[in-house]
C-alpha cells in the first residue's frame, strides 16, 4: 500500500508539466522522465517538470539551482531547459539524435541514491542509460558555458551508449564525450587543460593514454585524465576531420579499438600515442 501511495504520488507530479500542453501527445522522453519517476517516486514528490524543445527536466522540491537559476520550481526547469536543448543540438549535430531528460534532484544524498552503485562524489552531474542525474551542489558551482559543457558531455555519454560499453577504451569515451562538450565554448586547450599544461611547461609528459584507473572518482590526476583524453580526440579531429573521429568511435564499439584505428585513421596505437604527444607539447607548451 505504501509503494502503491508513492506511485500515485509521483503520477500526479509527473502530470503537471510546464510548456507542454494536457492534451498533447507523450513522446519518447517524457515517457523516460515518467518511468526513471517512478523509481523512487519518494524523491519526486512535490517535484516540476520542465520541457524544452527537445528536453525534459525533472527539478526536485526545492532543489539546490545554480545562482542563476535560482528561481523558484518549473522557472529554474525552463532555465535548464533551454541550456539542455542548446546541449542535445551539438550531441546531434556531431553523432546523431538524443533524448535529453535531466533529473535534478533536491540532494547530493538524492543524487547518489539515483545513480547508485554509481556515486556522484566530486561530479556535477552523471550519466545513466537514458538519462542524466545532476549532482546539485557541484553543478551549482558551475558557470553557465560549464553547465552546457557538463550537459552535452553526459548526453554524449547516453547517446553513445557510454553506460553499455564496458570494454571500450576509457580514453575514447571520456575524450569523445569532452570533444562534443566543448565544441563552440571559445575555451582554449591551455584554459581547458592548465593542470596538465602546467606539467607539459614543466618537462613531463604523459607516456600513454590514460587507462580505465586514471578515471577513478578521487584519483591523484583525474583532471590531467580528462584533459589528456579530450587532446587526444581534439588531435584526431584535427588531424583526419572531426567524422573520422565519429567514425573510430562507431568502429571500436562493433570491432574493438585495435581494428578501429587501423580501418578509420590508417595507424596504430603506438603511432597514434606518439603523434598526440606532438600534439600536447604544441598546444600547451
Amino acid at each position: 500500500m505504501l509503494a502503491l501511495a508513492r506511485l500515485t504520488a509521483a503520477a500526479l507530479v509527473v502530470a503537471s508539466v510546464t510548456g507542454l500542453a494536457a492534451d498533447a501527445p507523450p513522446d519518447r522522453a517524457f515517457a523516460t522522465a515518467r518511468t526513471v519517476m517512478g523509481e523512487h517516486p519518494e524523491i519526486w514528490v512535490g517535484a516540476s517538470i520542465a520541457r524544452g524543445k527537445h528536453a525534459v527536466v525533472v527539478t526536485g522540491h526545492a532543489a539546490s539551482t545554480p545562482p542563476s537559476l535560482s528561481t523558484p520550481g518549473a522557472r529554474a526547469g525552463a532555465g535548464l531547459a533551454d541550456v539542455a536543448d542548446s546541449a542535445r543540438r551539438t550531441v546531434a549535430r556531431v553523432w546523431g539524435p538524443v533524448d535529453a531528460v535531466i533529473l535534478v534532484p533536491a540532494t547530493d544524498e538524492q543524487a547518489e541514491a539515483l545513480a547508485s552503485p554509481s556515486g556522484v562524489a566530486g561530479l556535477a552531474a552523471l550519466a545513466d542509460v537514458d538519462h542524466v542525474i545532476v549532482a546539485p551542489s557541484g553543478f551549482g558551482r558551475l558557470s553557465p558555458t560549464g553547465r552546457r559543457v557538463v550537459l552535452a558531455h553526459e548526453l554524449t555519454h547516453v547517446a553513445t551508449g557510454a553506460a553499455l560499453s564496458g570494454d571500450m577504451p576509457a580514453w575514447l569515451v571520456e575524450g569523445f564525450a569532452d570533444y562534443v562538450g566543448y565544441l563552440g565554448s571559445g575555451l582554449t586547450a591551455r584554459a581547458v587543460a592548465a593542470e596538465l599544461a602546467a606539467e607539459v611547461r614543466s618537462g613531463t609528459l604523459p607516456v600513454a593514454l590514460p587507462g580505465r584507473e586514471a578515471f577513478r572518482p578521487g584519483g591523484p590526476r583525474l583532471p590531467q585524465a580528462y584533459e589528456e583524453a579530450w587532446l587526444a580526440c581534439r588531435y584526431i579531429a584535427d588531424r583526419y576531420g572531426e567524422h573520422a573521429l565519429v567514425a573510430l568511435y562507431r568502429e571500436a564499439r562493433r570491432h574493438g579499438i585495435t581494428t578501429a584505428l587501423v580501418e578509420t585513421l590508417g595507424t596504430d596505437l603506438a603511432e597514434l600515442t606518439a603523434a598526440w604527444r606532438g600534439y600536447l607539447r604544441r598546444e600547451l607548451a
